[in-house]
């Protein structure tokens, strides 16, 4: 009997997981939507009074996200001030959804990685996440690796998509 070989395990591929640069943290969203009348109309005395008395501990160490998820049209000082209120508990505060905060966290960490680590070598870019990755960090992951890496490939080692090869 043939002994099996793992072909995949013995290989040159390296793989970048965009999962392991997953910052730990509770992520919030903050709705402000739900401070206006009906969802959709601000008046600032009410909107003041609810954020007084909000309870922002809730907050404390987390990565929270402003938006308004209904089609309200609402002053821009409106998720300014909420933003005010949340910075003394929150780690980071953007505008935007869960989503647009996960872009926001690797905006801030790809960029500071050592890619030479990839000089030359054969890349897999892990496609499948169990974490919220959001397909901008894999744009940027992308641009960054093929400033050093042989060749890109997206996807498992089993079945990977190639997306770039170097000239060199």
């Amino acid at each position: 009997m043939d002994e099996i070989i793992n072909k995949v395990a013995n290989s040159k591929l390296i793989i970048f997981d965009l999962e392991d640069y997953y910052p730990a943290g509770k992520r919030n969203q903050i709705d402000i939507s739900q401070w206006l009348i009906d969802g959709f109309l601000l008046k600032e005395a009410v909107f003041r009074e609810h954020l007084k008395k909000h309870d922002w501990h809730q907050y404390q160490d987390n990565f929270v996200a402003i938006n308004c998820a209904t089609a309200a049209i609402v002053p821009a000082w409106a998720s300014i001030l909420v933003a005010v209120y949340v910075a003394p508990f929150a780690k980071i505060t953007i505008n935007g959804n869960l989503e647009d905060l996960e872009t926001f966290l690797y905006q801030e960490i790809l960029p500071t990685l050592d890619y030479s680590v990839y000089d030359n070598k054969a890349v897999i870019l892990k496609g499948c996440s169990k974490k919220p990755v959001p397909m901008s960090a894999y744009v940027l992951a992308v641009q960054k690796l093929q400033l050093f890496a042989k060749s890109i490939m997206y996807g498992e080692a089993c079945s990977a998509v190639p997306l770039f090869k170097s000239k060199n």
